[in-house]
């Protein structure tokens, strides 16, 4: 099929898409998308025919994809910690990586503990904690007024309690103390290649791009956390695969012992944490 008719099957649409990407998944989530309607019906009923409407609205898509922007811009949902949420162009797409932040985070959070979440983009981790602990008090920060109104739909869709506050990182908290406080802030340097790779072409680059070869927001994040702290709280950020030893040594800086770098699935180091220490107790 050397293109994509009016009048043409689900089948025929998802061989001409297959044509145009190298994904088969993708098509299928594309078609979904447009019909409406689940992967699986796109099997349950492969004859169904497409209307105008339908063939035109599926083509742009394709192409748009075959074109590298991101499927999750194109759907307009991305799914996070088995939730979905709503992203656009002005938010950062919630990375399954990602997800081993909220893991971590979950091991030292408490029922009634206060978290706070600085650039929570989607919401995606703030409401991946709210989700998992409902008796903690979460509250979210992000600069961007645009990204934060995505924040509040989701958390409105999904029925989470958040606390959303527009400001740079720790500005709209003044004085206020958490029991934990976690971050996915901008790490690319600026001649990172990955600027010009995959989604992150598309994705916003505020939300991706930091001075000081992509150290200069974590370590605003680290040095500001102790004064945000209860004794004993935790930090815990995501970063670069080769940012490990120079995290580290920020964390260390600030004044935060127990500090240490985890790994993610594919062998590198993704999130370091520290914990402020408790004069009550020993380091």
């Amino acid at each position: 099929m050397s293109g994509l008719e009016h009048a043409v099957t689900l089948a025929e649409a998802l061989t001409w898409a297959r044509g145009r990407l190298d994904d088969r998944l993708e098509a299928e989530v594309l078609l979904a998308h447009v019909l409406g309607a689940t992967r699986s019906h796109l099997y349950t009923w492969p004859e169904q025919q497409l209307s105008e409407t339908q063939v035109e609205d599926y083509r742009r898509l394709i192409e748009r994809r075959a074109a590298g922007e991101p499927v999750a811009y194109l759907t307009g949902r991305q799914e996070f910690w088995s939730l979905e949420l709503e992203v656009d162009a002005a938010t950062l797409i919630p990375r399954p990586e990602t997800e081993h932040l909220v893991e971590l985070a979950l091991q030292r959070v408490a029922a009634r503990d206060t978290v706070l979440d600085l650039g929570t983009g989607t919401g995606a981790v703030a409401l991946a904690i709210a989700h998992e602990r409902p008796e903690a008090r979460v509250t979210a920060v992000d600069a961007s007024a645009a990204a934060l109104a995505v924040a509040h739909r989701n958390a409105a869709r999904l029925k989470l309690d958040l606390e959303l506050l527009e400001g740079d990182w720790y500005a709209p908290v003044r004085e206020r103390r958490f029991h934990v406080i976690v971050s996915n802030p901008p790490y690319i340097g600026e001649a990172e290649p990955e600027l010009s790779q995959g989604d992150c072409r598309f994705e916003p680059r505020s939300a991706l791009v930091a001075d000081g070869h992509g150290l200069a927001d974590l370590r605003l994040i680290a040095a500001g956390a102790p004064m945000h702290l209860y004794p004993g709280g935790w930090l815990l950020v995501e970063h670069g695969y080769r940012q490990g030893a120079a995290v580290r040594e920020l964390f260390r800086r600030a004044g935060f012992v127990d500090v240490a770098s985890e790994r993610d699935l594919a062998g590198h180091e993704r999130v370091t944490l520290g914990r402020l220490p408790d004069p009550g107790t020993t380091p």
